[in-house]
């Protein structure tokens, strides 16, 4: 939650820092524009090998492993890709080993020495763009023009990598579960077949914020799990979405914890567990169960497979509740054809670093 916190802050931070292009700060250079194709793949134990770094914003961009070719050399450990279009644009990574890359990625290399803290927060920084590059638009030609913190702020000095580095990786179910999708089945979203209750958000903009507060205000986007604001319940009690609804009481405002969060609009797709009290945009969609109840287990298995559909959502389609209604979603199921939330909550358990969820 600190985490979750300071990095909400340094978006508010954003705005009010000395800015600098980012060619000031790193020297940019296109990556080798390699085609995976003309290149031999291997497994990670073969001695001369290769991260290959594409636009994917998984895997740390690394999308494959492949043999060196003797007549290019590999880019080394330590500097930074950037995706240059697509639907990652803007992905930014430091990459830990040597490595080739694809079409369209950008290659970073300080101007003067950064700890690997500082890289992290300036690939937090360039991601914070992406907004801009919407409609397919691509950042080839003005990546080194984007506008970044000159220096990091003093509130983020006390987050390093070693303060990170001590969550556990230990597994809450120590189980060897697999995944079949061959037998899931395909749920609705809403309506009365659905398994889902689809409730709209509630502000048409964020309200004016007055007294420092700890109720999440949920928005469209795709960082700080969908957080961009804290608010306190006077605010909100006082804030309307509009005149028409001056009367509305504070109940109507508010969304209980232990539900999941869908953006809308904006980054459409981006699925977040909301453990706490909240209150949110009408670019927000949120999902009750309609024969369960959410854990952050749960929640999590199916955030992950709503976010693998926000490829459907690009170029400005937007998933409001009345579209969402009739969407699909594939699940795991018991035996009387039901979704098995039991088999998603022992999978996650199941999984490294689950003891730290």
């Amino acid at each position: 939650m600190r985490i979750l916190r300071n990095t909400y802050y340094l978006n508010s931070f954003m705005d009010t820092m000395d800015k600098i292009p980012l060619s000031e700060i790193f020297d940019i250079k296109p990556g080798n524009s390699l085609d995976l194709t003309v290149l031999e793949t291997c497994e990670n134990n073969y001695p001369n090998k290769v991260n290959y770094v594409s636009r994917t914003e998984k895997n740390n961009g690394v999308s494959a492993i492949v043999k060196i070719i003797d007549s290019i050399k590999p880019f080394p450990k330590g500097l930074i890709t950037v995706a240059g279009s697509g639907n990652s644009v803007l992905e930014s990574c430091i990459q830990p080993m040597p490595f080739y890359t694809g079409y369209h990625v950008f290659v970073l290399k300080e101007r003067k020495e950064l700890t690997d803290f500082e890289k992290l927060f300036y690939c937090f920084c360039i991601k914070q763009n992406r907004f801009r590059y919407g409609f397919g638009r691509q950042a080839n030609k003005t990546l080194g023009s984007l506008l970044i913190p000159k220096n990091i702020p003093e509130e983020f000095n006390d987050i390093t990598l070693n303060s990170l580095a001590k969550i556990s990786h230990d597994v809450l179910s120590p189980q060897n579960i697999e995944i079949n999708i061959e037998k899931w089945k395909t749920f609705k979203y809403g309506g009365e077949d659905g398994i889902f209750e689809i409730i709209k958000g509630y502000y048409n903009k964020k309200p004016d914020h007055t007294l420092k507060g700890n109720i999440p205000f949920v928005g469209s986007s795709e960082f700080t799990n969908g957080v961009t604001e804290y608010y306190s319940i006077d605010d909100i009690r006082n804030a309307n979405k509009d005149e028409k609804s001056s009367q509305h009481p504070i109940d109507k405002k508010l969304f209980p914890g232990n539900c999941v969060t869908v953006s809308n609009n904006g980054s459409v797709g981006n699925a977040f567990y909301q453990p706490i009290d909240f209150t949110c945009s009408h670019d927000v969609n949120v999902l009750l169960l309609k024969d369960g109840e959410w854990n952050k287990y749960i929640a999590l298995f199916i955030c992950t497979i709503i976010k693998l559909e926000k490829y459907r959502w690009s170029y400005g389609r937007k998933w409001r509740p009345s579209r969402m209604l009739d969407s699909e979603i594939k699940l795991p199921v018991t035996e009387d054809g039901k979704p098995d939330f039991e088999f998603m909550e022992n999978y996650i358990k199941s999984l490294p670093y689950s003891t730290s969820i």
